[in-house]
């Protein structure tokens, strides 16, 4: 992507990037290395403390808009959602130079875990802060398939636990089992809206 483009601006975030270490201060500074040793000219970079959050990056962005302006595109080493709040402020030439995988949570460096889809119609309480969605192999909302053994998922070589039995131990543990023999209906994706406006009075 950035093979027709002499000079390039780095953005990196202080925040999901830096913790996965994707995009914090040491990945834009090894990016900027590796991107002048294949001839390109870096006209400047940043990490801003949080990119989706477009205050900081338009601050950041009028900061150096010398640098910001004398480049032919900027790179975004962060998320999907950062990279368009980039290209939304700068008016620049965008490119993503990650892949965003998904909402999850760090158990340390290296290994993350997904957690969320997102799905605009949660039911965590009911299953004990576990997400079916998310976690279950096949996303089920009433319990467990017959695809569980010893605690364990078929989906993915039997290494990953299956969501349903963690959501019994949990409930069981908090005395709400009654919510595990709950029905649940199939999922309104419709909630999964996309191109939203949220706006909190």
């Amino acid at each position: 992507m950035v093979g027709g483009f002499e000079k390039l601006f780095l953005v990196g975030c202080g925040t999901c990037a830096t913790e996965c270490k994707t995009g914090g201060e040491d990945e834009v500074k090894a990016f900027k290395s590796k991107l002048e040793n294949y001839g390109k000219k870096i006209t400047g970079y940043i990490v801003v403390e949080s990119v989706c959050d477009q205050r900081l990056t338009r601050l950041d962005l009028k900061r150096n808009i010398v640098n910001v302006e004398g480049a032919d595109a900027i790179l975004v080493l962060a998320c999907g959602t950062a990279t368009q709040t980039v290209a939304e402020l700068s008016g620049k030439i965008t490119i993503p130079a990650c892949n965003t995988q998904f909402i999850g949570t760090i158990e340390r460096i290296g290994r993350y875990h997904e957690r969320c889809r997102a799905c605009g119609d949660c039911v965590l309480y009911e299953t004990g802060g576990i997400c079916p969605i998310a976690r279950c192999g096949k996303s089920l909302l009433n319990g467990p398939c017959g695809g569980q053994a010893k605690g364990k998922c078929e989906v993915g070589g039997w290494k990953n636990d299956c969501a349903w039995i963690l959501i019994y131990n949990r409930l069981r543990d908090e005395g709400r089992l009654d919510l595990y023999r709950k029905y649940r209906p199939p999922k309104d994706y419709s909630q999964m809206t996309s191109a939203r406006e949220v706006v909190f009075r």
